[in-house]
């Protein structure tokens, strides 16, 4: 069997890490990665593949830093020589980025089964461009592995059981990464040392999506609530690229601890003995509950609905007063992290075995 991986950013990395070990257990499957260059600096990229032992990608494809449009044009131009050229059986895309849009869109369109991990997903904002990239690829699907109950049913509530795709309960590859990765971190990563940092005595804190970054009355506003609770206690925001650059350009001062991106260990390190999240990542959301942290989301809402219900996760958009109030709250609740949400970190073996007894069949219900 020929899977063809398609991956750009670092949370399809960490998710692509779980899965391509366990295809190397299987002699009778050869992967093809492609890297589509979305993420392209060493410490948005290169580093991953370094610390999470993935295979080096056989095709980069380097397309970066443009507009939606032409970022999936130009995947998409590319990926159709890749793809006619190795003739997978299945391409296999993560998440809801373009690189994964581009590769369903390839895939369908020359008639290669498509298997989309964390398929089902919906924050309910056609204005998210994810959300629109989610809906597009789950449509042109032939296999949707599902992290959650909850995904599963956003599918069947859509009328996916009459689209002739196969709809798998998998539980979540980003959880059999945290576990497989989270004794090498502790032993790998320096980065308490050297920041100085404490155990449960400061903020982890990111941001990094449009909807904050790209206006300036919501990125003010968190600016300023991260700002006062500095004032509390310490503050770490492992600074995006382009976040920096909008900061700067705006002249919006973060009197926070801000560090340069970090690498997956760092980043597991910083979760596990943070005192709590503050976040517009969606896989961050899940890591803080992985390691028992809980979790404000400075979004308007989020496709992991079950961590809002559960408690863990406090959904705060980017009014002031709402973080401030979030964040005070953040400790008196107390929530139960045991709870099976994602599975039982066999995702990826659910995975590849639910490919393998595919094999070249037809992909229906």
């Amino acid at each position: 069997m020929k899977i063809l991986t398609v991956i750009g950013a670092r949370p399809q990395f960490v998710k692509a890490a779980a899965v391509s070990r366990e295809i190397k257990k299987h002699k009778g499957i050869k992967e093809t990665i492609v890297h589509t260059g979305q993420h392209f600096d060493r410490s948005m990229s290169d580093i991953f593949f370094d610390e999470m032992e993935i295979p080096k990608p056989d095709f980069n494809l380097n397309i970066n830093g443009l507009s939606h449009g032409a970022m999936t044009g130009q995947m998409m131009e590319k990926l159709d020589t890749i793809l006619m050229n190795v003739r997978p059986d299945f391409v296999l895309v993560y998440g809801d980025t373009n690189s994964t849009l581009a590769g369903a869109l390839c895939a369908s369109k020359l008639h290669f089964k498509v298997a989309h991990v964390e398929a089902g997903l919906r924050s309910f904002n056609m204005c998210m461009p994810e959300e629109v990239n989610r809906i597009i690829v789950d449509r042109i699907s032939n296999v949707l592995f599902c992290p959650t109950g909850t995904a599963v049913n956003n599918l069947k509530k859509e009328g996916f059981d009459n689209f002739g795709c196969s709809i798998i309960r998998s539980g979540d590859v980003m959880y059999d990464a945290a576990l497989y990765y989270a004794g090498k971190s502790s032993a790998k990563s320096l980065i308490l040392v050297d920041k100085l940092l404490k155990k449960d005595q400061y903020v982890l804190a990111t941001i990094h999506r449009a909807e904050n970054t790209d206006d300036m009355v919501r990125l003010s506003s968190i600016v300023k609530a991260l700002n006062e609770i500095a004032r509390d206690q310490r503050v770490v925001l492992p600074i995006h690229p382009r976040t920096k650059k909008i900061l700067q350009q705006n002249k919006l001062g973060l009197k926070v601890d801000v560090i340069d991106p970090v690498g997956y260990f760092d980043m597991l390190e910083l979760i596990k003995n943070c005192a709590v999240v503050m976040t517009d990542s969606g896989g961050l959301q899940k890591e803080a509950y992985f390691f028992g942290k809980k979790c404000i989301t400075l979004r308007d809402e989020t496709e992991w609905v079950e961590l809002v219900e559960g408690g863990f996760n406090d959904v705060v958009g980017s009014e002031y007063q709402k973080i401030m109030d979030s964040y005070f709250r953040s400790g008196s609740k107390q929530c139960d992290f045991k709870a099976d949400l994602y599975g039982d970190g066999s995702a990826s073996r659910k995975i590849i075995e639910t490919l393998l007894a595919y094999g070249g069949k037809d992909c229906q219900s």
